[in-house]
């Protein structure tokens, strides 16, 4: 089965009434993970991006926090799940300056935590390359926000 576009669904929906866009919706979070999230994002987090942004702080440094430290094998893994997730999250938001805070705030997270990662090539190259996307992104935000958001990466290399 080939999925319709974006354009024929949207002119798909205008013709059905609320009731059917209420049922439909409902459908679609039950059937995958994501798209409950997504669907929660919208509805309850949407409104309040500040109160988004230091959830998924405090999630993150939990999450940090639980990692296990035996290997870097473990760790490696933990913080790669840690960085994917965290760009879901950024996806649902669709703020380049949410973006841009939660990534900073992991590379942060990421400089800080114990054991260094200096001593493995993997985590210090997962980390330069966010530093170098972070800097691409925030060439995008405006100016007083460059200038903010460029003082805090300066701040972040090992």
């Amino acid at each position: 089965m080939k999925p319709a576009t974006v354009a024929q669904l949207k002119k798909e929906l205008k013709h059905r009434s609320t009731d059917e866009l209420l049922q439909l919706t409902l459908r679609l979070a039950r059937f995958k993970k994501e798209n409950k999230e997504l669907l929660t994002y919208l509805l309850f987090d949407s409104e309040n991006e500040a109160r988004f942004v230091a959830t998924l702080k405090e999630e993150m440094s939990e999450r940090f926090s639980e990692i296990n430290t035996n290997t870097f094998y473990y760790i490696k893994k933990s913080v790669r799940k840690i960085l994917r997730e965290t760009k879901k999250y950024i996806r649902y938001s669709n703020s380049k300056e949410t973006e841009v805070e939660l990534l900073l705030y992991f590379c942060e997270e990421l400089k800080n935590f114990s054991p260094s990662i200096k001593y493995n090539t993997t985590l210090v190259n997962l980390y330069e390359r966010q530093l170098i996307f972070i800097q691409k992104k925030i060439d995008g935000l405006h100016e007083d926000l460059q200038y903010d958001y460029n003082l805090e990466l300066k701040e972040l290399p090992l």
